[in-house]
């Protein structure tokens, strides 16, 4: 199996690739991360990632997952050491979880992606920007990188 990655400016063009994911057949293979709102942050922002709701307490708040779990399954809202609050979608959900001591590169690691890389995902979560991913086969990873790509993924890359 191999692991697909793309970053998105946007939750909505994120949100537009998974469901191109999706029509193209992948399914519970797709995983997204986001920058979850830090607490106490008031700005009221919202999100179709989950479903309109403000993440404003949303490391606390299972309620405000809901919209992010129609897109990938097992979402939900970490708190990670040295990073804050993250949503995360789909099988690296499960990953990162375990991964409170190794913040997000760790977790990456475990999910597939090389230490150094991870890192560096960690960095451009951390700026905003919104990590989708896609465990294939060989077969199904060209296509699933076109995909990516088709849909504003920047810096897509396979592992």
């Amino acid at each position: 199996m191999k692991t697909i990655t793309a970053f998105f400016s946007s939750r909505d063009q994120a949100e537009h690739a998974v469901r191109e994911l999706r029509n193209k057949g992948f399914d519970k293979e797709i995983s997204v991360l986001a920058k979850g709102q830090e607490e106490g942050n008031n700005s009221g922002r919202t999100s179709n990632y989950t479903g309109g709701d403000s993440i404003t307490n949303g490391t606390s708040s299972g309620a405000a997952i809901g919209g992010l779990a129609g897109l990938a399954l097992g979402a939900g809202a970490l708190a990670i050491p040295g990073f804050g609050p993250l949503i995360a979608a789909g099988p690296i959900a499960a990953t990162l979880s375990g991964a409170a001591t190794g913040g997000i590169a760790g977790g990456l690691v475990d999910y597939g992606i090389p230490a150094e890389k991870g890192r560096e995902y960690e960095d451009r979560i951390k700026q905003g920007k919104v990590m989708v991913s896609v465990k294939a086969d060989d077969n199904r990873a060209q296509e699933a990188a076109q995909v990516l790509g088709q849909q504003g993924g920047q810096n897509v890359e396979t592992h």
